[in-house]
């Protein structure tokens, strides 16, 4: 069986007996439009500043990490005499510091539920997509529809 690819070569004849000629291909036709002015979306590449858009969100995301893994440490009741645990909780307490004592901080044995880290990541996102609305709102297009006739 032939690939889909490969073409087969058909030879017709005609009555006298003679090769039947190629068709020549159609010209294309030009669209018939019926209005004379339309309104079409104009939307410039590059409008928004995205390095410093694509910048922010990786920082929230890596302060999210970091606190999401103090979150997990603590849950677990990690060892806190372990070198990485205790990095890992040095690194995160100023960025938790201000929202410690909202909540009061469960503890059952070694395992504490620290409400004040989830609320630290969400406070975070929501700065970061404050500061990416105003590069957005800074960086937009003046005009983002033009007449097209």
């Amino acid at each position: 069986m032939p690939d889909s690819y490969d073409r087969e070569v058909v030879r017709q004849e005609t009555t006298t007996g003679e090769p039947v000629r190629p068709v020549a291909p159609v010209t294309p036709v030009t669209p018939v439009t019926t209005s004379t002015t339309s309104r079409t979306a104009v939307y410039r590449e590059g409008g928004y500043n995205t390095r410093a858009i694509q910048a922010i969100w990786w920082i929230v995301g890596f302060i999210d990490v970091l606190i999401a893994i103090r979150f997990v440490l603590k849950l677990f009741g990690a060892n806190t005499t372990a070198a990485f645990v205790r990095f890992m909780y040095d690194v995160t307490w100023p960025l938790v510091a201000p929202f410690h004592g909202i909540f009061n901080t469960a503890q059952e044995g070694r395992s504490i539920l620290e409400p004040e880290s989830l609320v630290a990541m969400a406070i975070y996102a929501l700065i970061g997509w404050g500061i990416v609305s105003l590069i957005r709102l800074m960086s937009r297009p003046r005009s983002t529809t033009t007449a097209v006739e």
